[in-house]
């Protein structure tokens, strides 16, 4: 991390930076099942979720913002040695400079450049990810863990591909567009928030989940030629959470089995998600149902829209069959 992102300028020592962190990156759009998936993965022994690692910068750091284990981000007892270890303390991150850095190299736009290695981008995109990586090397070192960021941004993913102290693996998370749709049009409460103008999870018109639904996919299916990449769908996950599970932890390379899940029905532990959908505070025996409400409830107009605009990628992935 250059002197730019870290106030001090001199990072702290780190572990063996010739070995790569392991990370299964979530990629996908919002409302397709990420948490539920990662909690549900993260029972498993060898494998840690972290939460939406994209949002840790603004909401933890800056907002203070609650961690899933019920304590505000800055005082958690794991998160606080995290960033000692990662920076010397969380105040030497200078969170503006990460925010221009987002702004300047994690959009989908920029994909193409990053992609290629552009020049005018390089030494942004190896700072941003840079931060990363140090977060990455230290909670991997205090837990012993693979590790799960379900950040899914898929220009993300396409910038941490680019770091040889990530070992990265994709697990591409889809949901069919037209329940992705009728949740994002969903007025939805954000327990963890600090005031009052965060109390509430952004909502999307249909056009605008159709554009995001088809740029994110489009977007991460080329990081296969980069990186290992595996698709799950999020109704084939709650239809036979046992396989999908096994079949996604052995790819993010854990051979530990899924005793934490009985038939459809899955034990969660409370955890350190920095970031997330509300129900990553949820613990105790939770009962994976399909959420199909869109079936019913989503206004006609809307899901013949959403169908149509998206109807190649949902052909594609098997959901116009």
């Amino acid at each position: 991390m250059t002197d730019r992102a870290l106030r001090s300028g001199t990072p702290p020592p780190a572990g063996d930076a010739a070995t790569p962190v392991p990370v299964l990156f979530l990629a996908g759009l919002g409302r397709s099942g990420t948490t539920l998936i990662e909690r549900t993965l993260g029972e498993a022994r060898g494998i840690h979720g972290l939460g939406e690692v994209m949002h840790l910068w603004e909401r933890g750091i800056r907002r203070n913002e609650l961690c899933a284990c019920g304590v505000p981000f800055l005082q958690c007892p794991f998160w606080t040695r995290v960033g000692a270890a990662a920076f010397g303390g969380w105040a030497e991150v200078d969170v503006d400079r990460m925010a221009w850095l987002k702004a300047r190299v994690d959009r989908a736009r920029r994909i193409p450049a990053i992609a290629s290695g552009a020049r005018s981008l390089r030494a942004e995109v190896q700072e941003y990810v840079a931060a990363y990586a140090l977060l990455y090397r230290a909670a991997h070192e205090l837990t012993g863990s693979i590790l799960i960021d379900s950040s899914k941004q898929v220009s993300l993913a396409w910038c941490l591909a680019r770091s040889p102290d990530i070992d990265l693996r994709v697990l591409h998370c889809v949901r069919d567009s037209r329940g992705v749709a009728h949740s994002w049009a969903k007025s939805v409460r954000r327990p963890e928030a600090v005031g009052a103008e965060h109390q509430l999870m952004a909502r999307l018109s249909s056009w605008e989940v159709s554009r995001s639904w088809i740029v994110h996919n489009a977007g991460i299916e080329p990081l296969g030629r980069s990186v290992p990449l595996l698709r799950l769908r999020y109704e084939d996950f709650v239809t036979d959470p046992v396989t999908s599970s096994d079949r996604a932890l052995r790819f993010a390379g854990i051979d530990a089995g899924v005793g934490h899940i009985h038939r459809t029905t899955v034990m969660l532990q409370t955890t350190h998600s920095c970031a997330g959908n509300p129900m990553r505070f949820r613990t105790g025996a939770i009962d994976l149902v399909p959420d199909v409400a869109w079936r019913e409830h989503q206004d006609p107009a809307q899901r013949r829209a959403v169908t149509a605009f998206t109807a190649p990628l949902l052909a594609r992935y098997g959901y116009l069959r």
